[in-house]
């Protein structure tokens, strides 16, 4: 197989993963809205308990935070060319006040395939508020996050809370070379 063939074959296969993979963590297509709902806040449930859990001080930055978009799984895999694709809730008080899907599309140095848990918390009213009043927003673009650490040594701390929007990442399984959330598109669901 010459290296054309070889190229064009793995970017195929890599976007056919993505495109099957998203669709089977976002419930089958027949579920009705009631069920796609119940799905995504169950898994974001899930999630959150797994973040407060590995990453002490987690909790205290999610019940500060003016809004945080929970995102159980957002699959990502790609070889040259990929993407990613995920759903999850917007959480203010325990509550979930909307559904939101999370796309990219990407072409470069990337391979291999992932799924992580992402948590986008909204420190101020006014980050909050951009994010509610755009129709898309996009990582990195409309929004810088910084990103928290989790692991065994990961500690909160009182300058990382006084940034406007504070991101964690857990890796659910997998392994992707050239993995970054900036470029993501965030779009409101019509659930």
């Amino acid at each position: 197989m010459n290296k054309r063939n070889f190229i064009v074959t793995g970017a195929s296969l890599a976007a056919a993963t993505v495109l099957t993979t998203g669709c089977t963590t976002t419930g089958g297509a027949s579920s009705s809205p009631a069920e796609r709902r119940q799905a995504i806040d169950s898994s974001a449930d899930a999630a959150l308990t797994r973040l407060y859990r590995e990453a002490p001080g987690s909790q205290e930055i999610i019940a500060a935070s003016q809004g945080t978009l929970v995102f159980p799984a957002v699959v990502s895999a790609g070889f040259i060319i990929g993407g990613s694709h995920g759903q999850g809730a917007m959480r203010k008080a325990g509550k979930t006040t909307g559904y939101y899907r999370m796309t990219e599309a990407s072409l470069g140095l990337l391979g291999g395939a992932q799924s992580q848990a992402l948590f986008i918390s909204f420190m101020t009213e006014a980050a909050l508020n951009s994010f509610l009043n755009s129709r898309g927003w996009t990582v990195g673009v409309d929004g810088t996050i910084t990103f928290l650490s989790v692991g065994a040594n990961a500690r909160v701390t009182t300058q990382t809370v006084q940034q406007p929007i504070v991101g964690f990442v857990l890796t659910n399984g997998g392994l992707m070379a050239n993995i970054s959330i900036n470029g993501n598109r965030i779009t409101q669901l019509d659930l």
